[in-house]
């Protein structure tokens, strides 16, 4: 099994995060926003979408861990707050999660707002954010939000994150899944939302993209733990990730953890081709392994439609549409494409 050592390094790579192109973009978004919470005027909000898999929540997260809490001045400062839409949220649960993930809400708090009193949550939730010196809000699963309130509930809700953004002098990212963009429907949120931002799944049909995609697995291959790296760009072994993956990041994350883990346990110098074929094997002993296949017959697929939510449908469909594939092809032919 794992020594304490190798289980050290297991988890140093899985906290690994990537910062490629969109990241990047995204990172500087949130640094921009925290500027605003010093100036004058009103202070832009920003919406952030993507399916599921494509690496949001690590993102955020991943910011969060390099802006954490600390003491200053005798006092425990908040400059990023990350919070997330309780399942079926009311106003009560929703400022409620958000003092709790401020760090203000426990066995201490007045019994008027364990009691519910909105107001006074709001209230609340408002001069706690300025004592904590917190310069943006992050909120998680905001689909949440769309999901399970429709009509008057989701625009209180709505105008509480208004007043937060106003009373309290902050910006707000909400994120969550692409039907959020339905919350930009609501007054209280399209002139507000000033950045909108989309993680797509990653594609290898344009020569772009398959740099991109093989740029990531690179990152991924110089940050695991041994000295002689793997060579994840070799075309054999990007086709055979992408397989696995059909570009989705997580899915992509999650094997290469996997992987490793067999790598470790077996003591093996490097995570080569015969370790990842291992793995693959104990992941889908059902399936074809594709570290064992001619690279022309490594078969997968790319998105071609993301997955939506559409309440409006006959009450006998599912409001749910689930992200669209295109037909499972090999590999090299969208390269030619």
């Amino acid at each position: 099994m794992l020594t304490e050592a190798k289980k050290a390094k297991l988890n140093q790579f899985k906290a690994v995060f990537i910062e490629y192109t969109i990241p990047k973009t995204i990172i500087n978004d949130f640094d921009k926003l925290r500027l605003h919470h010093d100036l004058a005027g009103e202070k832009p909000c920003m919406m952030l979408s993507g399916d599921t898999g494509c690496g949001k929540s690590a993102l955020i997260k991943h910011y969060y861990d390099n802006n954490p809490p600390h003491f200053a001045d005798g006092r425990r400062k908040v400059p990023v707050l990350l919070s997330r839409i309780p399942s079926n949220p009311s106003i009560e649960s929703t400022l409620k999660q958000l003092l709790h993930d401020l760090g203000q809400f426990g066995a201490k708090s007045s019994k008027r707002l364990k009691h519910g009193n909105e107001i006074a949550l709001a209230e609340s939730l408002v001069e706690q954010l300025k004592r904590s010196g917190t310069e943006l809000i992050i909120i998680d699963e905001f689909q949440e939000l769309v999901e399970n309130n429709l009509g008057k509930k989701r625009r209180d809700i709505a105008n509480q994150f208004k007043y937060i953004n106003e009373k309290a002098g902050i910006s707000i990212v909400l994120v969550g899944m692409p039907w959020i963009d339905q919350i930009a429907d609501e007054p209280q949120w399209s002139s507000r939302i000033f950045i909108r931002r989309f993680i797509p799944y990653f594609k290898i049909s344009e020569k772009k993209e398959l740099q991109l995609f093989i740029r990531v697995l690179k990152g991924f291959a110089n940050r695991l733990p041994f000295s002689d790296k793997p060579r994840f760009e070799d075309l054999d072994i990007a086709l055979s990730l992408f397989a696995i993956s059909n570009g989705c990041l997580r899915k992509l994350k999650n094997f290469l953890d996997s992987a490793l883990t067999e790598a470790l346990i077996s003591d093996t110098v490097t995570l080569n081709k015969q370790c990842l074929s291992s793995a693959f094997k104990a992941w889908r002993p059902e399936l074809d392994n594709v570290f064992e296949m001619n690279v022309n017959k490594i078969q997968g697929c790319e998105v071609e439609q993301y997955s939506t939510f559409k309440p409006d449908g006959p009450q006998d469909e599912d409001p749910f549409i689930d992200t669209l594939f295109c037909k499972k092809v090999p590999l090299v032919q969208l390269l030619k494409k």
